[in-house]
């Protein structure tokens, strides 16, 4: 097929349809390299490595919850304590290893004297580790 005539008063009209033969053969061209050149890719390479051996991950130290309420009575994992309790317990947690984590609840209420008096305490025994629990959700007034 032409796309012109020799004399242009008997000019036929152009051909519209697309011609895929060259993008079939490229297609195929490509498909057969690919195919070819696949095994060269799936070879790895090879190597010995070497063994290593790591200590074994220390366990999370516990954690001791101490409560004091607005009155200032102390709780010990929501047991009440005295403060002569509180003292011993606070001596063996602090002989532990891993030390544990004391964390310390108190009453919006409570004193402040009364959270100072464990801290210190809990300073004087040894216990280096301790925290505020705070309840998030709470309001201010």
């Amino acid at each position: 097929m032409s796309f012109g005539a020799f004399n242009p008063h008997r000019q036929q009209p152009l051909m519209a349809d697309i011609n895929v033969t060259p993008m079939v053969d490229v297609m195929l061209v490509l498909l057969v390299i690919f195919i070819l050149s696949a095994p060269l890719f799936t070879n790895a390479v090879k190597l010995e490595l070497p063994k290593a051996q790591a200590a074994a991950a220390p366990k999370p130290a516990s954690a001791i919850t101490l409560s004091i309420d607005g009155a200032g009575a102390l709780f010990w994992d929501d047991a009440p304590v005295t403060t002569a309790e509180l003292e011993a317990r606070l001596t063996q947690a602090a002989s532990e290893a891993p030390q544990p984590e004391l964390q310390l609840r108190a009453d919006k209420d409570t004193r402040y004297e009364a959270v100072a008096q464990v801290m210190a305490a809990a300073q004087s025994r040894g216990l280096t580790k301790l925290g505020f629990v705070t309840d998030p959700t709470r309001k201010k007034n």
